[in-house]
């Protein structure tokens, strides 16, 4: 009967799949055309330096380059009316890429203004552009997120949804996140679940595993997990209901067949802990392997998992746990009171294991390789965690005070769930819900039923925007204070308002330029702007792809798991600094600073850093080469192949990421690269990355983008695989200089850092772009331009600071505006003054 109602109010999604997607490029004002002297001397520049490729002429000669822009066809006097084709040349041209490397080019001053003047005759005939941004559902991390903050309940929502699509660089993009049936079966699903989980209702036994990675190494303290301690895990789980959990503890084992556990260390203590108290200290009996009786802790007798699949079989220690509802901290780890394996004469690499087995000739430590949950038992309903203390804002006495007490929650969850002030008509629906519930059961029962109707709503799912009264098709409209802070809680916190912006918003003060100002340094401060470094710059800097990175293990064994997870948080550290310090943006580009913990500085070959915990350095002389993100382990490893560098992926992220400009894609066909060759001798020589990319881009159609991305690649060859410094390449000295596209001279990573550094104000321009795609939820377009530059230039008033950056982007007519385009069935509560 629940799941029918909730499938019912649910379907209502489906009814919300016409999306709107309305492109008004707006009317340009045929007015303003430059002057004719103006034109005619901007029109030689381009006639001396860029007909050659771009023409008539060259068109006819079979010249890609004049296909995708001929000059010949351009009215330079009237540059608005093809603003489109006009912002790919000025974009070239502001990425230094036009005319190509080895052609003659302007002088610098002439060079620059040229790009000034075709700018400012697109800036000042430029429409404001404010598309529909159509339909725009909650993404799976966003969704994630409101249920912290409106249950504090913490889940993985990859356990209830399925992945969301990507487009743009971002999975924010209001097009890109539709709806199906299957995904409406996954809400209700989801809903029901989560509900009854932030109740605490007593709950049938279940099974979650936690794996460690396949290339983990666990010789190293876990951050969180006491000091003295190594290795093991720290799972935060949430427990569905008070009661007893059985926690199965299966080491990782020396190969897929092998009965014995990794490691061959005695004497290990296995220390378990529940929110950092100590509740077990065992003797390790991983693997079968029964300690001496003289090694202290208690014992607890190896038995079989009784699993399925590759662990079926294997042994393992289980222990029973007794504890309350609610998010808990399980550490499974080591007393680190043996260092048998440093004795060993032969030097150890980084990694312990190379596909689950040990290294063979080595001493090694033991590793936890799963632990698994099962429970509860003896179960018994939640009477308190933080999920029913966020939920139970009052308490009935008598059956009486149970339909008031109920309103009451409702209203409430129901204000932050909606992301505005709920109003009669959408607690009355629910109280149907509640008492549905209620006579099934007990008052918390309908509350429960209550909870997972508001999950299914599309005005909690989809971030839907009122209109106002008698817009007409077509017209645009400042969005209400309510949803500028929905748009701009989301934007900067990926998650609901808080209190505070809701009764700012709610009072009509936000769309005031100083309250609104107040408000996004107050948001920026705040611990939940860690989300721009998390889900922004992840997804801009592709942090999210290092956890897919798997250098091979048998030429790279210095790479394991923790390395990659040191990688990606020392990025996402600097990035948070540039947000809470209200830093320039083009510090990225040169910060002498970075954030690492003892894993990475071993990997860096930076002394004197012990423990897990990140800290700030100050990166000196000997560290150079690490200044910005282009010295990052995290850019350099998902940048390159797992067998070897890659100078041309390397050379188009940047291009792409710091320039702004994408080269096309490769041809069809492209042919392996060269194997090895013969010297004169006739011996077999394995040749440089650089000789092989330098033999490979022999194909005309290669050459020019090739020409482009080389250069900046093979200025970071000192860097391998896994961005360890090297001086050699399969025997051959590494050869860093390069002349790039505008025909400088670079050499190594300082060489590449000093010429980015020149383009700082296309960085800021880039760094814009993204965040006004990230802001909007939709892709920028040629028409939104205009807007780029004005945000980049208001920056530079101000030091380039990420403030302004964000305050240029929320104060945007296209942050502020929305246009309506049709009627939809569902429209949002309308407040007066809003």
């Amino acid at each position: 009967m629940k799941r029918r109602i909730l499938t019912i109010g649910s379907l209502t999604i489906l009814s919300l799949l016409v999306q709107v997607y309305g492109k008004t490029g707006g009317r340009q004002s045929q007015s303003a055309v430059a002057s004719s002297d103006q034109a005619a001397a901007q029109r030689a520049i381009i006639n001396q330096y860029c007909s050659t490729c771009h023409s008539d002429k060259a068109k006819a000669a079979g010249m890609d380059s004049a296909r995708k822009i001929d000059f010949d066809r351009l009215d330079i006097a009237g540059v608005s009316r093809d603003a489109e084709t006009w912002e790919r040349v000025v974009r070239k041209l502001r990425a230094g890429m036009m005319p190509p490397s080895g052609i003659r080019r302007p002088d610098r001053e002439t060079y620059k203004g040229l790009i000034a003047w075709l700018e400012n005759e697109l800036d000042r005939n430029a429409v404001t552009y404010t598309p529909p941004p159509g339909l725009h559902r909650l993404n799976r991390t966003e969704y994630a997120n409101v249920l912290q903050d409106l249950l504090d309940l913490n889940i993985d929502p990859a356990k209830y949804l399925p992945s969301d699509d990507s487009t743009r660089g971002f999975d924010n993009i209001a097009g890109a996140l539709g709806v199906s049936s299957t995904l409406v079966e996954a809400y209700v699903s989801a809903a029901q679940k989560i509900s009854r989980l932030a109740i605490g209702q007593a709950a049938t036994p279940s099974l979650t595993v936690y794996r460690t990675p396949e290339d983990t190494s666990q010789d190293y303290h876990i951050e969180g997990l006491p000091f003295g301690t190594r290795g093991g895990m720290l799972i935060r789980h949430v427990f569905p209901s008070d009661g007893e959990y059985q926690i199965t503890i299966t080491p990782i084992f020396g190969d897929n067949m092998s009965p014995q556990g990794f490691g061959s260390v005695p004497c290990e203590k296995l220390e378990v802990l529940l929110d950092g108290e100590r509740i077990e200290l065992l003797d390790w009996q991983g693997g079968g392997r029964t300690p001496p009786a003289n090694c202290g802790g208690r014992r607890v007798a190896a038995v079989q998992s009784g699993q399925t699949g590759q662990d079926l079989g294997r042994t393992s220690m289980k222990i029973r746990i007794s504890t309350k509802a609610g998010l808990h901290d399980l550490g499974v780890t080591f007393l680190q009171t043996n260092f048998a394996p440093i004795l060993d004469l032969d030097q150890h690499f980084m990694r312990d294991t190379v596909q689950t087995g040990p290294t063979p000739g080595f001493t090694y430590f033991p590793h936890v390789g799963t632990v698994r949950i099962e429970g509860p038992y003896n179960a018994k309903q939640a009477e308190d965690s933080p999920s029913r203390r966020k939920i139970f804002i009052c308490r009935p006495t008598t059956p009486a005070d149970e339909t008031a007490c109920a309103r009451k929650i409702i209203s409430n969850l129901a204000t932050h769930a909606f992301r505005r002030p709920a109003i009669n008509a959408d607690v009355d629906s629910l109280m149907a819900f509640y008492q549905e519930g209620r006579r099934e059961a007990k008052f918390e029962d309908g509350i429960e039923n209550a909870l997972a109707r508001i999950l299914t709503d599309p005005k909690f799912i989809y971030r839907i925007e009122a209109e106002p009264p008698n817009v007409k098709q077509g017209e645009t409209y400042r969005v209400s204070d309510i949803d500028l802070a929905s748009r701009l809680s989301f934007f900067l916190w990926s998650t609901i308002p808080d209190d505070e912006l809701i009764r700012v918003a709610g009072q009509g003060k936000l769309r005031d330029p100083v309250v609104l100002e107040q408000q996004v340094r107050r948001m920026l401060k705040h611990p939940k702007a860690e989300a721009l470094a998390v889900n922004f710059a992840g997804q801009w800097l592709n942090l999210r792809g290092l956890q897919a990175v798997g250098p091979i293990p048998m030429l790279f064994p210095d790479f394991d798991d923790p390395l990659r997870q040191a990688m990606r948080r020392e990025v996402e550290l600097l990035f948070d600094s540039i947000v809470r310090e209200d830093r320039n943006v083009t510090d990225l580009l040169t910060a002498d600073y970075t954030f690492i913990n003892e894993r990475l500085a071993k990997h860096y070959g930076i002394p004197n850093i012990y423990g897990s915990q990140f800290r700030r350095v100050t990166l000196g002389p000997d560290t150079d080469v690490r200044k910005g993100l282009t010295g990052k382990g995290a850019f350099l490893v998902t940048t390159a192949k797992p067998e070897r560098t890659s100078p041309v992926t390397r050379g188009k992220w940047i291009m792409t990421n710091i320039l702004g400009m994408s080269p096309p894609d490769p041809p069809p066909n492209v042919p392996p690269l060269p194997p090895r060759m013969t010297d004169a001798a006739g011996n077999a020589k394995e040749p440089s990355m650089r000789q092989k990319m330098l033999d490979h881009r022999v194909r005309s159609d290669c050459v020019q983008c090739h020409s482009m991305m080389d250069p900046i690649g093979f200025s970071l060859e000192n860097f391998d695989a896994i961005a360890s410094w090297r001086t050699h390449d399969e025997g051959n000295p590494v050869d860093p200089a390069a002349t790039v596209f505008d025909g400088t001279k670079i050499n190594g990573p300082t060489g590449l850092r000093t010429w980015l550094a020149t383009y700082s104000d296309q960085f800021v321009e880039v760094v814009a772009e993204k965040l006004l795609t990230y802001a909007l939820g939709r892709g920028v377009e040629y028409q939104d331009m205009p807007l780029v530059r004005s945000l980049a230039r208001d920056a530079a008033k101000n030091g380039n600071k990420f403030s302004a950056l964000v305050l240029g982007i929320v104060k945007s007519k296209p942050f502020q505006m929305n246009m309506k385009m049709q009627e939809t069935s569902i429209q949002p509560n309308k407040e007066k003054g809003n």
